[in-house]
């Protein structure tokens, strides 16, 4: 527990804080270019669950306009984002905003991605144990395929991190993660702007209910 519960912490407390003044003006000329292609507001907010299902204000650059039908419902999100959108999703440079997060220790660099408070009630047991760590920028799920995968696989591999995560495996995520984005990969789900809507999955898979009863090693 010494490394998730002292070290960690404190490494990605200085990291965010280091990554926001260093990469300022990055952060400032993506700003600009978002307000000048779709307008204001320059960043999107959200409420998603971090660690022990606690609500937090989630931040990234927009990426999609704010289009409506002629009933005044939004657009799909396959018709509302944006070029510039699409190039900021493909680099990552939309999830830049998160180190804000980071600093302030709703996140962490390495993690199971935030998500949605309406998914909590859809978890399987095995799958609401992915919140028993600070989500994070980028993941185990995210350069094992990303938004490719299904969310059943997503919350394995979550998972997986969680009874794993050390020193070591987050700077193997980290290099990793760097080789996805020059890659461009894992993008999105076919016919998706990202990933469809997670509805829940019944029963977990057979890999999760083996280890439901598993104890939590990050070390």
């Amino acid at each position: 527990m010494l490394y998730r519960g002292f070290v960690k912490p404190a490494v990605d407390r200085t990291l965010g804080a280091i990554g926001l003044v260093v990469l300022s003006p990055v952060l400032g000329a993506l700003a600009l270019g978002i307000r000048v292609r779709m307008g204001s507001p320059v960043v999107f907010r959200q409420t998603r669950i971090g660690v022990k299902d606690r609500p937090f204000g989630f931040v990234k650059f927009r990426t999609m306009t704010d289009g409506r039908d002629a009933g005044g419902a939004l657009l799909p999100d396959g018709e509302r984002i944006t070029g510039l959108g699409r190039f900021l999703r493909s680099t990552s440079l939309d999830e830049l905003p998160q180190l804000w997060n980071v600093m302030k220790g709703e996140m962490s660099l390495v993690g199971p991605r935030p998500l949605l408070p309406e998914y909590l009630p859809r978890y399987s047991e095995f799958q609401r144990r992915r919140h028993e760590v600070v989500p994070g920028i980028t993941g185990w799920a995210q350069i094992k395929g990303r938004n490719e995968l299904s969310w059943e696989r997503k919350f394995e591999l979550d998972v997986w991190y969680v009874d794993h995560c050390s020193l070591a495996l987050d700077l193997k995520i980290l290099a990793l993660t760097l080789v996805s984005v020059l890659r461009r990969t894992g993008i999105s789900q076919k016919d998706h702007a990202t990933a469809p809507v997670f509805l829940g999955s019944g029963e977990s898979s057979s890999f999760g209910s083996s280890r439901q009863s598993g104890n939590s090693k990050c070390g």
